[in-house]
């Protein structure tokens, strides 16, 4: 008989991070294990959920913020409401992410089932009132060495070797250098021979939309072949969505930009998008991890990326692609278009990244080790 495992996400569209979490579930033996999706609505990442077949758990409920006290989490009604999912449902554990925790855990706790939880936000470090808190999981995993460091602080209020780095794993029979990018070239209407510089991002100002569109300027104006498209649509609050119309407006009234700058909306078929573009550039102001510099690695595409967080320890500066320091537009210009001069560098680069992330970043390797973990947390409760 299979373990039910309750994965739980107040996240419900197709990040980086969600796009990562099915990843890793689509490793894990079906013979084994059954996954569940608890979610505070319906989006796309339940509906790629049931595409698979698992089952979803939809629980409205407002994810917790980094100030929340953990006493009175426990306490609220939908805590209760998961605590009566785990027993119906018998799940054996409980995976959650920070905003659903607060309530996962103490659920899982009266239960008598172990929880994991898995840090994607370097921002993510315990009040005082919390470090008792999540000494309560029976496993913590970062994503990256950033977000151990930024959640444990200094000098860290945990042991350190209570967390374990494990890093998101890329489906690389889906992510590979022979995707073929020329049909979506003719689908939007760029040229084949175009120059194309890719950006792959939900809105919000942490990406760095803005200094990406700095950027693009540069390299119109010494370029003017070059093309620039921009995938992802999605939003997470008020404040994302006037980003967002900030944004666009500013595109569409830029004399350079209004015809070489394209932006997609959301694309379910991100491969194609990476393999459309000679450069993928990562403009954000921090990563956590940085799923798509992962992704364009494995595609066997040259990576521009900042160099704060996650991406300072996936990409390798100078042989898988160039990394500069945040918000610097100009820094980015001339590496992109250094590799936009230099066809050979560029093939280089894309080999070895696709064969960094064959060795280090496959969903195959991070999923193994996951169902280890999940494994030795079973075990401690029995």
């Amino acid at each position: 008989m299979s373990i039910s495992i309750l994965f739980a996400s107040s996240y419900t569209d197709l990040g980086g991070g969600e796009t990562a979490l099915l990843n890793l579930v689509d490793t894990l033996d079906p013979a084994r294990y059954r996954p569940h999706l608890l979610a505070p609505r319906a989006g796309q990442l339940s509906a790629a959920w049931e595409a698979r077949g698992w089952p979803v758990h939809v629980l409205p409920y407002r994810g917790a913020t980094v100030y929340f006290v953990p006493a009175v989490w426990a306490r609220l009604p939908v805590t209760c409401r998961i605590e009566r999912l785990i027993r119906d449902q018998d799940i054996r554990l409980v995976h959650s992410d920070y905003h659903t925790l607060p309530m996962a855990l103490p659920a899982a706790d009266r239960c008598g089932v172990p929880t994991l939880w898995t840090c994607w936000g370097w921002w993510f470090r315990p009040k005082p009132w919390q470090r008792g808190f999540f000494r309560r999981c029976a496993a913590i995993l970062a994503q990256s060495r950033a977000i151990l460091e930024g959640f444990l602080g200094d000098p860290p209020f945990m042991p350190p070797d209570r967390i374990e780095i494990l890093y998101p794993g890329v489906d690389t029979a889906r992510f590979h250098p022979g995707v073929d990018g020329n049909a979506l070239r003719a689908e939007i209407g760029v040229e084949p021979a175009a120059p194309v510089v890719a950006l792959i991002a939900r809105f919000q100002d942490v990406k760095g939309h803005d200094v990406f569109q700095a950027m693009a300027r540069q390299i119109a104006a010494a370029l003017p072949e070059a093309r620039f498209i921009v995938a992802g649509e999605n939003t997470q609050t008020r404040a994302d969505d006037v980003y967002k119309r900030g944004i666009l407006e500013a595109a569409r009234t830029d004399p350079l930009l209004r015809d070489r700058l394209l932006y997609l909306g959301y694309r379910a078929d991100v491969e194609r998008v990476i393999a459309a573009a000679d450069v993928v550039v990562c403009s954000s102001h921090f990563e956590s991890f940085g799923m798509v510099n992962v992704e364009a690695m494995a595609c066997g595409r040259p990576v521009v990326s900042t160099n704060r967080g996650g991406p300072s320890e996936t990409v390798v500066h100078g042989e898988t692609g160039l990394l500069v320091a945040p918000g610097d537009p100009d820094g980015l210009a001339a590496a992109v278009l250094a590799l936009l001069r230099d066809p050979a560098r560029r093939a280089q680069m894309g080999a070895a990244g696709r064969a960094r992330v064959e060795r280090l970043f496959s969903a195959e390797s991070s999923g193994a080790r996951f169902a280890q973990v999940i494994e030795t947390a079973l075990a401690g409760r029995r």
